[in-house]
């Protein structure tokens, strides 16, 4: 599904229309779908009164289209209008035929009747304005959204925020309901500049936003995106190859489970690859038990740890399925001399994990160099010089590598460090790594994260997987896809060693790299909600993922 701005959902729309798809039948598409996502959501909506808050463009014609179906399923609707013309307005004349009692911000100078509708309201519908918003929101549009936040600030303060059932915690029995009042955007928040993601300060927030045809950009940019609540998209009818040109793209289910490895009955551990982690040190044995457990619990054939000989004895006892390769350490730490026994046994393998629970002390960081340099130089004679020097063994190249946590911030103080690692690696930084990376600031990185990845995914030559709510993974072709998740309960140390051992494992099972980390992604994210669900985002820590991994592809192979 291709994230647009805004410019390029006005060319579908536009070529949807000039194709004979009107705009008047996108509307009815749009306003049906808003009504039928608020009777699905709330069950008793029959016996609740729903606001409808017009604006005067193609949003607001959804909103009176939305009013209209919600009363003919019986529900009690009033609509306020805000500059509509309504002359010549089918779907307002469509509202006046039902008797729905229609009020005009123009004939409500002092804002009493909207304040009287919110407070009566239990369900309010934001089709004031839609995805154009450029510039603040002033004059009586303000005046109105100031009054509305107001009233609504006041009912949930008053303890007039009721619930559908009695509050149960939120669990697979009793899953979370929807609590009143309730918001729901047509399109987005008013107020939302769908292609910043920047919000202006009088919008209502949104629980619910329900979308059309494709999700915009401002959706999943913050601060904009913590309006929006649970984001909806509609199908309204376009052709989803006016898209085609789009390299934005939305994780979805649909396109996991293609991507998912296949599980033949007559397989065997050789058919689903071999994963080699170099992971952990003694202040960071953690690390390489979610790595490592993580690369098991995604599918992969073998799991090979290779770590310094003092965490042997504490992880086999914890971790009972990989193999491993025990490696010569500096005081806890994996010495330099460890590089000649990876390099030779990293050949046997399909994927290689690099950096979690290292540590920066200067033996490792002494190893990482040389690995990398000795892997980069074997990379460069394959493609360009047969064979070795006479009568010296050929190094051979790594394995496609993930490079994750101090592997990263080793990267960042190597000199040239671009030309050290082999091309279409996996680099999973946060935004603090990836600031260090690339010589700037972490704001920096935050100002344009999608435009960050997308530019040194380009520049370095390597996938480039930037962590946070929302994560983006983006390829050196420009490919770019947005991960559906922004969950505060992975906010906790050992869940990017997660991410990592998941990706690991996918690329073991041969997945391209660009594949196996929109894949890994995708399932320790949804991982994280199944989690989530279960327990709350608070106290939910790393190894909650591990169990939570393989229930994850369940549900996506079982689409």
């Amino acid at each position: 599904m291709k994230i647009v701005s805004v410019e390029e959902m006005r060319y579908i729309e536009r070529a949807a229309d000039a194709g004979g798809w009107s705009y008047a039948t996108m509307m009815e598409h749009a306003g049906r779908a808003v009504a039928t996502a608020l009777l699905e959501r709330i069950a008793d909506l029959r016996q609740r009164q729903t606001l409808v808050l017009v604006g005067p463009g193609n949003n607001g014609g959804d909103g009176l289209v939305a009013a209209r179906y919600l009363h003919d399923e019986g529900c009690s609707i009033a609509v306020y209008c805000w500059k509509r013309n309504t002359e010549g307005d089918e779907n307002y004349r469509l509202v006046q035929e039902r008797a729905i009692p229609i009020f005009h911000a123009a004939d409500d100078p002092e804002l009493s009747e909207l304040r009287r509708l919110v407070r009566q309201a239990d369900v309010i519908v934001d089709a004031f304005l839609g995805t154009g918003v450029t510039r603040p929101i002033g004059g009586q549009l303000k005046d109105l959204l100031e009054a509305a936040r107001q009233e609504l600030k006041e009912k949930r303060e008053t303890g007039k925020r009721g619930r559908l059932l009695p509050s149960f915690p939120s669990s697979p029995s009793f899953p979370s309901l929807p609590s009143f009042p309730f918001v729901v955007a047509v399109d987005c928040p008013s107020g939302l500049n769908c292609d910043r993601g920047e919000i202006d300060p009088v919008a209502l927030p949104a629980d619910l936003t329900v979308t059309f045809a494709n999700p915009k950009r401002g959706h999943f940019l913050f601060p904009g995106a913590a309006w929006c609540g649970e984001l909806v998209v509609a199908d309204i009818g376009t052709d989803p190859a006016l898209a085609a040109d789009v390299q934005l793209e939305l994780a979805t289910p649909e396109m996991i489970a293609r991507l998912l490895p296949s599980r033949p009955p007559d397989a065997h551990k050789g058919t689903f690859g071999k994963a080699l982690l170099v992971v952990g040190s003694v202040n960071y044995t953690g690390a390489a038990y979610l790595a490592g457990a993580a690369a098991t619990r995604v599918g992969a054939g073998l799991v090979t740890l290779a770590v310094v000989e003092s965490l042997h004895a504490i992880l086999a006892a914890a971790l009972h399925e990989p193999t491993w390769l025990l490696l010569p350490e500096d005081t806890g730490v994996i010495a330099p001399d460890a590089v000649k026994l990876v390099r030779e046994r990293a050949a046997d393998y399909q994927a290689l994990l690099l950096g979690c629970g290292l540590t920066q002390e200067k033996p490792a960081v002494e190893f990482v160099q040389q690995l990398l340099h000795a892997g980069r130089a074997a990379q460069l004679r394959l493609g360009f010089v047969p064979g070795g020097e006479t009568g010296t063994k050929p190094t051979p190249a790594l394995p496609p590598l993930v490079i994750d946590a101090d592997g990263l911030n080793i990267l960042a103080q190597t000199p040239d460090w671009p030309r050290a690692v082999p091309p279409n690696s996996v680099l999973t930084p946060h935004p603090g790594e990836m600031a260090r990376l690339c010589g700037c600031q972490t704001k920096e990185v935050n100002a344009d994260r999608w435009g960050m990845a997308q530019a040194k995914a380009a520049e370095w030559g390597q996938v480039v997987l930037l962590k946070g709510a929302y994560t983006v993974v983006a390829a050196p072709d420009g490919r770019t896809v947005v991960l559906p998740f922004a969950n505060p309960g992975l906010a906790s140390g050992g869940t990017g060693d997660v991410l990592a051992g998941a990706i690991v494992g996918l690329l073991a099972q041969g997945l391209a790299p660009f594949d196996a980390a929109v894949v890994g992604g995708y399932l320790h994210g949804l991982a994280g909600e199944m989690a989530r669900q279960e327990l709350g985002s608070a106290g939910m820590v790393a190894g909650d993922l591990l169990p939570r991994l393989p229930l994850a592809i369940r549900a996506i192979t079982s689409l």
